[in-house]
């Protein structure tokens, strides 16, 4: 996966406020660029859910028409359904242009037990071995700034319901992904991932989504910075 620094032109450059999670007695802190937006996936009154989604398809889609904007609604609130069981604490949808095409992409941050092993180092390992058994995609160990994590590309199906594709039958939608996993010394691990349907787009998320993980940064309570393995700097 790639760490570039540098976005490309197509990309704005300004970012927001760094997002923060809190896994147990550890913070998490990273940047993530203004072309993603956070989706309300732990709003519990579906009133007030809709209304921020409708309000988001406003912000991201300012020049649509009423339809172009319901279907984008539709389509994160699909994305959102069932996320907070599945033990998501965070999601963000982009939506940008590459040449002339509309490109979308989702980002989800999860907390997940960590294998048991003994270490940071241990836990990596057991991860990107499982990843390989599985025949996830390609898997490899890198270092971030914060630590020792695991990189896993692949690609998978998703359904998109026939409403949004104008038919009575739904479709299954080849979708590309890039994860990563950061293991904690908690006995946590932070699953982040970007996934994309559209293809065109790919560079440009791929580019983004290594600045945001390479942007993570880790706080012990006190707030003093942790760094998980010799690696990070």
């Amino acid at each position: 996966m790639t760490t570039t620094v540098e976005l490309p032109a197509l990309v704005k450059t300004k970012d927001v406020a760094p997002t923060a999670l809190r896994p147990d007695d550890i913070f998490l802190r990273w940047i993530l660029p203004e072309i993603f937006h956070e989706l309300p996936i732990n709003v519990k009154d579906d009133d007030a859910a809709v209304q921020l989604l409708e309000d988001l398809a406003d912000k991201v889609l300012p020049g649509a028409g009423y339809d172009e904007k319901t279907k984008f609604g539709v389509m994160c609130a699909l994305a959102i359904d069932g996320l907070p069981a599945a033990g998501v604490e965070y999601a963000a949808v982009c939506l940008t242009v590459s040449g002339e095409t509309p490109c979308i992409a989702t980002l989800f941050v999860s907390f997940m037990d960590s294998p048991e092993a003994m270490g940071v180092s241990a836990v990596v390992k057991e991860i990107s071995s499982s990843l390989h058994l599985a025949e996830r995609g390609e898997v490899s160990i890198v270092e971030l700034p914060c630590g020792a994590a695991v990189a896993c590309i692949g690609n998978r199906e998703a359904e998109i319901p026939g409403e949004l594709v104008d038919g009575e039958q739904g479709v299954a939608l080849p979708t590309s992904y890039i994860q990563v996993y950061v293991p904690l010394p908690n006995d946590t691990t932070v699953l982040m991932e970007i996934s994309t349907p559209t293809m065109s787009g790919w560079e440009v998320f791929s580019t983004v989504f290594g600045n945001i993980v390479s942007s993570i940064r880790l706080f012990k309570a006190d707030g003093s910075p942790l760094i998980t393995s010799s690696g990070g700097a």
